[in-house]
């Protein structure tokens, strides 16, 4: 990592990494945060949704020395089939693997893993139910999901170190669902309360797919169902403090127009699930305009202060704290389908694993990327691919 952008993220008194949900995709992620570290890049601050609540969690829960190795033993465990398909599964992977690399060998070979996890599950991560949930109407799991979760249960507490994340103060863990039976988005945050394994799973409880997981009496979903990035609940926190955010993004908002009805359904998803990353950092931008016009009609009033009932209220507009936003947005490949985030893989993973490095490393050779917003402005936005392009 070049000595400038050492110095640049030395400002920071936070850097957070931000994970969006995105299933299989995930490994993307891992990329990204192996490509930080090997920087020397520690963040103080990790938040997801979904799969990337379950990374946030794994990175939050081990001594940095331990986070790569957890985070590739959980990911190479859940790349599995179930048992009963792994033979097969295995088969067709060496198969693979052996011949040259070719877009439709490629996506037939995706094809064949989302169609396994669909009909089998992934080991230590979900496992297809027996009986149809429409044959219920009790309101149990059973009845109201596909598969049965319990299996990552036991996986989470295998590679997150709970009772750490209760210990480290160092470190903040923030992860988000959403409320069954209210509709409203919650984010469980370590800094106020302590995370448990509940919280980690009710974050990726994906419904159909999942069943809620209840946290204190209150059934819970996975918080893509309101919103696939944490952003804007580290944009609002208060107190402010100077903050870096790599934004680590599973799907495009933008994308060519489809050709094909499978087109349509990946383009949905992209732009279903894709990050509000530019709404959060507009809402910024906004405050700042406001804090900026507030401070001049201050200078306006009698003394240049604001009435002693007005402070109180006013007081979460007018600091000039700033955010720097560095974006890394995974860019699906030719050979990747509507079915692209539940195409569990060692062959995906590692595709999509070294893609995160390869970006990470881009990012770094930028120096300005990390350099302290102008405080006029209050938050900048930075990305290798739009800079590219």
């Amino acid at each position: 990592m070049p000595a400038e952008v050492r110095r640049h993220i030395a400002r920071y008194p936070t850097v957070a990494l931000v994970l969006q949900g995105g299933g299989a995709l995930g490994g993307y992620q891992c990329g990204v945060y192996e490509g930080l570290h090997e920087a020397g890049i520690r963040p103080n601050w990790f938040a997801g949704i979904s799969i990337g609540a379950i990374n946030a969690a794994i990175l939050a829960g081990n001594a940095p020395d331990e986070r790569i190795r957890q985070l590739r033993g959980f990911w190479e465990l859940i790349s599995d089939p179930g048992p009963s398909l792994s033979l097969p599964a295995l088969a067709v992977r060496s198969t693979v693997a052996a011949l040259p690399e070719h877009p439709a060998l490629l996506a037939w070979a995706r094809g064949m893993g989302a169609l396994g996890s669909l009909l089998q599950g992934q080991r230590g991560f979900f496992e297809p139910r027996m009986l149809s949930p429409f044959l219920f109407e009790d309101g149990s799991p059973q009845a109201t999901s596909f598969y049965d979760t319990a299996p990552l249960r036991g996986t989470l507490e295998r590679f997150i170190d709970f009772e750490r994340l209760h210990r480290d103060r160092s470190v903040r863990l923030t992860v988000g669902a959403a409320s069954v039976t209210r509709g409203n988005f919650r984010y469980f945050d370590s800094a106020s309360e302590p995370i448990r394994v509940e919280h980690v799973l009710a974050s990726g409880a994906l419904p159909p797919a999942f069943p809620a997981v209840e946290i204190d009496g209150e059934p819970y979903w996975d918080g893509g169902v309101v919103s696939n990035t944490p952003l804007e609940y580290i944009l609002d926190c208060r107190p402010h403090e100077d903050t870096l955010v790599f934004q680590v993004d599973l799907w495009s908002a933008r994308g060519p127009a489809p050709r094909t009805m499978t087109d349509v359904l990946e383009r949905i998803k992209d732009i279903r699930y894709s990050s509000r990353t530019r709404h959060g950092t507009r809402m910024v931008e906004l405050a700042q305009q406001l804090r900026t016009a507030l401070n001049e009609l201050i200078e306006q009033l009698p003394g240049g202060r604001l009435p002693t009932h007005l402070e109180a209220a006013l007081a979460p507009y007018l600091d000039d704290r700033v955010f720097n936003i560095v974006h890394l947005i995974y860019q699906s490949k030719s050979w990747e389908r509507e079915h692209k985030d539940y195409a569990f893989g060692r062959i995906p993973l590692h595709d999509h694993w070294s893609g995160g490095l390869r970006d990470t490393a881009l990012t770094l050779r930028h120096p300005e990327f990390f350099a302290l917003p102008d405080r006029s402005v209050g938050v900048a936005t930075h990305d290798v691919h739009r800079l590219a392009k």
